[in-house]
């Protein structure tokens, strides 16, 4: 027997957030640290995957060493959040965000952002009142979606939220396998980080807008 009401877990960066011209500014930028040179955002979105030295392994033929991936992230974060202050929501996301909760039904943002930093950005676009909660990441940035689920939906128990008719929406196949470890269902969307075939070999729906996304996820959750 289904309970509670659908739900929305929303990825942030890439989904709601179009900031894909500041995630190609940051990751150019830190290549160029290494001296490698710079990508396209077609050939990004081919290679990108999560955990993202996995991403780097791609680009670079190995691993980066301790020592790179310091470098590397630390030019990746410091240039992405110059120009993530110019990004905006993706289209029709805020309509969305209150249309799904003037139907009664309930979301919430989790993200593989640093926390401290996610949560005044939400607030910064006037959309955090829509959500049961918004978490960002805390401890290593090298990390996936997978661990940090499972305590957004444990800490989402309370105010009656299931896992069974709660729907993942995001733009990478990390949010696919994230879904599948605890349970849920996904959607993914191809405005963000990743090629249409990347995501199709997750095998969950695939979609083009956040309007699609949201239709997607009424059909799933039941």
């Amino acid at each position: 027997m289904r309970t509670g009401t659908a739900h929305i877990v929303w990825d942030w960066n890439g989904t709601l957030l179009h900031d894909i011209d500041a995630v190609m500014v940051a990751t150019n930028a830190s290549f160029a640290e290494l001296g490698f040179p710079p990508i396209t955002l077609e050939r990004y979105r081919d290679l990108y995957v999560v955990p993202v030295p996995k991403f780097y392994e791609r680009m670079m033929g190995r691993l980066p060493t301790d020592a790179e991936w310091v470098v590397m992230d630390e030019a990746f974060h410091r240039h992405y959040w110059a120009a993530a202050e110019n990004a905006g929501l993706a289209e029709g996301a805020l309509e969305l965000l209150r249309d799904w909760r003037a139907d009664g039904l309930t979301q919430s943002l989790l993200s593989l952002a640093p926390h401290e930093k996610l949560v005044p950005l939400v607030r910064a676009h006037g959309i955090h009142e829509h959500f049961l909660r918004v978490d960002g990441r805390t401890g290593p940035s090298h990390t996936s979606k997978a661990g940090h689920l499972v305590r957004h939906m444990e800490a989402l128990e309370a105010a009656g939220v299931t896992v069974s008719r709660t729907v993942l929406v995001g733009d990478a196949v990390d949010d696919a396998t994230a879904a599948q470890h605890v349970g849920a269902h996904a959607v993914l969307y191809t405005g963000g980080s990743h090629s249409r075939a990347s995501l199709e070999s997750a095998g969950v729906p695939v979609v083009d807008s956040l309007a699609e996304a949201v239709a997607m996820a009424r059909e799933l959750a039941g």
